[in-house]
């Protein structure tokens, strides 16, 4: 069982009070609260700080709903590539249309979604007309003649003056988005210059939680948001600017230390005074530090962390989605913080079973293993065969397991299974014929109507969220969603199961 490390009340409370003391601040301003990183789900600060609330920041939020709006940003060229979110699986286009539901759920009003840096493309204006069409109001803001150097054309007619207005009506307007890069600040600030031009004040803070200011540069902690950016190229440093001001050492990285020279002399321009930052950590409203209350168990849960980072690089590598600079950056970091791959238990225990499997069965070829890290510390593992692929079958072990149950208890009846595969093989004419994790599961379930086994089999499948996963080959995608759903957290070797580029 991991050691809690952070205090998740503690946190949204400090965090609460010092949001509403930044409206305060401000005597009736409007606020623009830029949020970084996952607004919900946030699952790497999760893994990084054990006891966090993936849903932390807009349980917050939602304290504040009365006084609250948001306004989602999407850059265009991230729909138009089909930019994936990773830990969902889902694109971005997806991810917005996600986000506005949770936050009606959590009861937040929706001011509108801004498509950012918008260029005509059939996939962005599909994806316009479709909000549109669900009376989901929505704004293009091209890409800001001016930027980054020409403040006098930025804060002009020609620069922010060009984006529409995005009408808003509460004191605090929360700017979020999909992942990095998605337009929040450039948004945040056009939105200052048309208060401004309207003769309403409005401010800017920002609300970003790693990496972490008030921790050392290389705690693990800081060290794996750098892996988790990598393809953002994202290097963490001391705040120049904070130490020059304050004497005090502060935690930023390289494109807010980048951009803040520029976002200060915009605002100063756009309000006609001196800005009331003095460095890109003054903006912002992150007490994530203080929500720490056991400092070793965070840094073993962020070196954890690395690793599967480092693990999904490899295999984002292997898949051509990022460059061979960005996978060895990670793994860099990964030895930087003094972790190997072997430290992931899960890891050897894979890799060590299916070497076991190919010298004792050396007919079936393409031997692939996978291991669950369950709750006791106990590790299971499952190999695939003609009957079911390595994920399925180290699922129906974990479940016997935690049930208390025999390895010889059949969950499923034989002739289930069968049936199954011949209509695979007869009736839908595919290749493969082994059952993925998503047939088994369906499988499962039919046979707990019949089977008070398979039964509780079912239930135990709660008790998997959280657990951690290796398998000794590159999943397929439906394997891997739904080893997702299920709450494991499943980590790759970098490499095919077969050599086949389509029937894998």
């Amino acid at each position: 069982m991991q050691k809690i490390g952070f205090d998740a009340q503690k946190y949204i409370q400090m965090q609460y009070e010092h949001i509403v003391e930044r409206i305060n601040e401000g005597h009736g301003e409007r606020l623009y609260l830029e949020f970084g990183g996952k607004l919900v789900h946030d699952k790497h600060a999760m893994r990084v700080l054990p006891g966090f609330d993936e849903n932390a920041k807009i349980k917050l939020l939602q304290k504040l709903s009365d006084q609250a709006e948001v306004i989602i940003c999407v850059f265009a060229g991230d729909i138009a590539t089909n930019k994936t979110r990773q830990d969902f699986g889902i694109t971005y286009d997806l991810e917005v249309m996600r986000l506005i539901d949770t936050f009606r759920k959590y009861g937040l009003s929706i001011n509108s979604v801004v498509v950012t840096r918008y260029e005509e493309n059939p996939a962005v204006d599909m994806f316009i007309n479709k909000l549109e069409r669900r009376n989901i109001k929505t704004y293009k803001h091209k890409y800001t003649k001016g930027y980054p150097t020409d403040v006098d054309v930025i804060v002009s007619e020609e620069g922010y003056g060009a984006n529409p207005y995005i009408e808003t009506t509460k004191p605090l307007c929360v700017v979020t988005g999909p992942g990095g890069g998605s337009g929040k600040l450039a948004t945040c600030l056009s939105q200052l210059y048309h208060e401004n031009r309207r003769g309403c004040k409005a401010r800017y803070a920002k609300f970003e939680t790693f990496p972490v200011w008030n921790i050392p540069l290389k705690h693990p902690i800081n060290v794996a948001y750098e892996a988790a950016t990598a393809d953002l190229k994202d290097v963490n440093m001391i705040d120049s600017f904070h130490l020059e001001a304050y004497g005090v050492q502060a935690v930023n990285y390289n494109r807010d230390l980048e951009v803040f020279p520029v976002v200060k002399r915009i605002i100063e321009k756009i309000e006609g005074g001196e800005c009331e930052y003095k460095s890109p950590t003054d903006m912002g409203v992150n007490m994530v530090g203080y929500g720490i209350c056991d400092d070793e168990a965070c840094r073993e849960a962020a070196k954890q962390e690395i690793i599967r980072r480092t693990l999904i690089a490899l295999c984002d590598y292997k898949k051509g989605k990022v460059d061979e600079t960005s996978a060895e950056r990670v793994r860099l970091l990964m030895e930087e913080v003094g972790a190997h791959i072997d430290d992931r238990k899960v890891v050897p225990a894979a890799r060590e079973y299916a070497e076991k499997k190919r010298e004792s069965d050396e007919q079936f070829e393409n031997i692939v293993a996978v291991s669950i890290e369950l709750p006791d510390g106990v590790i299971v593992t499952g190999r695939n065969s003609e009957i079911m692929a390595a994920a399925a079958a180290a699922i129906l072990n974990a479940v016997k397991h935690l049930a208390k149950m025999a390895d010889e208890v059949h969950l499923i009846a034989p002739h289930v299974l069968e049936g199954i595969q011949d209509l695979k093989r007869d009736i839908l004419q595919q290749e493969k014929t082994s059952l993925n994790v998503e047939e088994i599961l369906n499988a499962l379930t039919v046979s707990a109507s019949t089977n008070p086994s398979a039964e509780l089999a079912v239930e135990k499948l709660k008790e998997l969220r959280g657990c951690k996963a290796h398998c000794t080959a590159i999943l397929n995608d439906k394997d891997e969603q739904l080893l997702g759903d299920l709450g494991i957290d499943i980590t790759c070797d970098p490499e095919y199961s077969t050599n086949n580029l389509y029937f894998k």
